[in-house]
């Protein structure tokens, strides 16, 4: 019998007999087998570790991390154990540990030499650059990139379209989706974009919504247990109450836009690093907790954040929907588990008229 091995940069095929030891015939019957319960992964541009946590809880043992923000070193470290290293862009990727996938939350930049065809050399300049020289020395079998949903049009759509075509020159098949904290139990409005790669070209599908958020009496906490600075002044909460549309509600999250236009809703909209200090407001008197903002992302209770409430709010704010990631990571593990070959779209076309003639 067959296996599949994952190594630190591929998936190879050898004979269970080999694996053992053992060398006298044996029944050479191929099946898939990949046990994916333990792996290595690397965590780039890592903020305070939250694409790191579902993979860890999933079996994955990070050998690498690089997060270039002191005060997010600083959460990374006090949770992890862990100092990452610093700026990606001064690392040797030969220096880089193997490693089976490959995390990213990477910053969306434009291409300077953008359609200019130059191949490796369009993406030089930016931090994009760095998980494409790092995916061609080490080639992992799979990675996971995580960007803002503009990332799609930004540009006109030619980044992505430079993304996508420096992957496929890696030989990466590729998958991407818009998915949405909301859907995955999170009574947050998150919209992001995840790039999804594997180095042989096999089938994957994005995990599908999973039901209702929770409520936001699970997430906020007493008003006398909040610290009193966080509650708005009594202008800015008058202010709130006659932009306000409609009847007001408790518990609720009262959003501001960039129009000033006030919204109350049951739920959160994206945590942003940079939005104003009264970009959100519970039930339209005070600003959200240290806690509250990592429960609204997802973390763990015992997660902590070191440094100041703007720290919070930023690193909170930069990070990502952890039962997102969580949902996206066990469908990547049992992509490279089960292997099934990827399905081409005359495959596809054709599948598609074998079911609507079975009905015929």
């Amino acid at each position: 019998m067959y296996r599949w091995v994952v190594g630190p940069a591929y998936v190879r095929y050898v004979s269970y007999a080999d694996a053992l030891g053992k060398f006298d015939a044996v029944d050479k019957t191929c099946y898939t087998l990949c046990r994916m319960d333990k792996f290595n992964f690397i965590d780039l541009f890592a903020g305070i570790g939250g694409i790191r946590i579902p993979f860890e809880n999933l079996g994955g043992t990070c050998v690498f991390s690089s997060e270039w923000n002191k005060h997010a070193q600083e959460t990374y470290a006090h949770n992890f154990g862990e100092i990452p290293a610093g700026d990606i862009t001064k690392i040797d990727e030969a220096e880089i540990p193997d490693h089976d996938i490959l995390l990213a939350g990477f910053p969306c930049q434009p291409f300077s030499i953008i359609g200019d065809k130059q191949g490796f050399e369009d993406t030089r300049g930016t931090l994009f650059f760095d998980i494409i020289r790092i995916l061609k020395e080490k080639q992992p079998s799979a990675f996971l990139l995580e960007n803002v949903k503009q990332l799609l049009t930004h540009d006109k759509g030619q980044t992505f379209a430079v993304i996508q075509e420096q992957l496929a020159r890696l030989g990466y098949t590729t998958y991407h989706k818009v998915l949405n904290a909301l859907d995955f139990g999170l009574p947050q409005k998150r919209e992001r974009i995840f790039i999804i790669g594997f180095h042989e070209p096999i089938a994957f599908e994005f995990p599908k919504p999973i039901g209702p958020y929770k409520p936001l009496s699970e997430i906020l906490e007493p008003d006398e247990d909040v610290e009193p600075n966080l509650f708005a002044s009594e202008r800015i909460q008058q202010s709130r109450r006659e932009k306000c549309k409609g009847t007001p509600f408790s518990p609720s999250i009262w959003h501001e836009n960039k129009g000033g236009n006030i919204s109350v809703l049951p739920f959160s909209c994206a945590l942003r690093a940079g939005a104003s200090y009264n970009y959100l407001l519970v039930n339209g008197v005070r600003r959200l907790s240290g806690r509250e903002m990592l429960r609204l992302q997802g973390f763990p209770e015992d997660f902590k954040i070191t440094g100041n409430m703007m720290q919070i709010r930023k690193q909170t704010g930069n990070s990502v929907a952890i039962p997102v990631v969580h949902a996206i990571a066990k469908k990547m593990l049992q992509a490279l588990e089960q292997r099934k070959p990827m399905i081409q779209p005359e495959e596809q076309l054709l599948l598609f008229e074998n079911r609507i003639n079975a009905y015929a």
